[in-house]
């Protein structure tokens, strides 16, 4: 048992050589405030948050009595929806969107979901090139992010939970 983690410190911003374990989540689990946490080598650990925080693959929770257990994203099933130009991208961008689905853009423009059979259909209707794999999943944070986090490309939407208003 390690005790307390009691803070969040974001990735890059806590020293490594203060890692006493490491503990792997997918995204729903990545969203905590008070939890008893398994470490990957089966070690128990409150997580004890002041406020809902959504981890980050890297972040370091902050033991009470000293070290850090590093948060590692687990692979989930996804899939990957490459288009052939920005324009066919941003059009299924915006399907994506429409549906309130969780997207992760990734650094070449491909737009990752988690795996689910409907939109895939949809998607290689739409005209996409589908990839189903198993691959760590930290969809956009949304436009209402805080912005002390938002930088983290990992953090929940505030407000209605998807990000804007319904004044249509």
């Amino acid at each position: 048992m390690f005790g307390r983690a009691t803070q969040v410190v974001r990735a890059g911003q806590w020293p490594l050589d203060q890692e006493s374990a490491s503990v792997t989540l997918d995204y729903d689990d990545r969203h905590r405030r008070r939890i008893r946490l398994r470490t990957d080598d089966d070690r128990a650990v409150q997580l004890d948050l002041e406020d809902a925080t959504r981890l980050a693959h890297g972040d370091g929770l902050k033991l009470e009595d000293g070290g850090f257990i590093r948060v590692i994203a687990a692979d989930e099933p996804v899939a990957d929806l490459r288009c052939h130009d920005l324009v066919e991208t941003a059009r299924m961008a915006w399907h994506v969107g429409n549906r309130h689905i969780p997207v992760e853009v990734l650094e070449d423009g491909t737009l990752r979901i988690r795996d689910d059979h409907v939109i895939v259909q949809m998607a290689e209707r739409l005209g996409a090139h589908v990839t189903r794999l198993r691959a760590p999943f930290a969809p956009e944070p949304g436009a209402y992010a805080e912005a002390s986090v938002a930088h983290s490309h990992d953090t929940p939407d505030a407000g209605d939970g998807h990000g804007h208003t319904h004044d249509h």
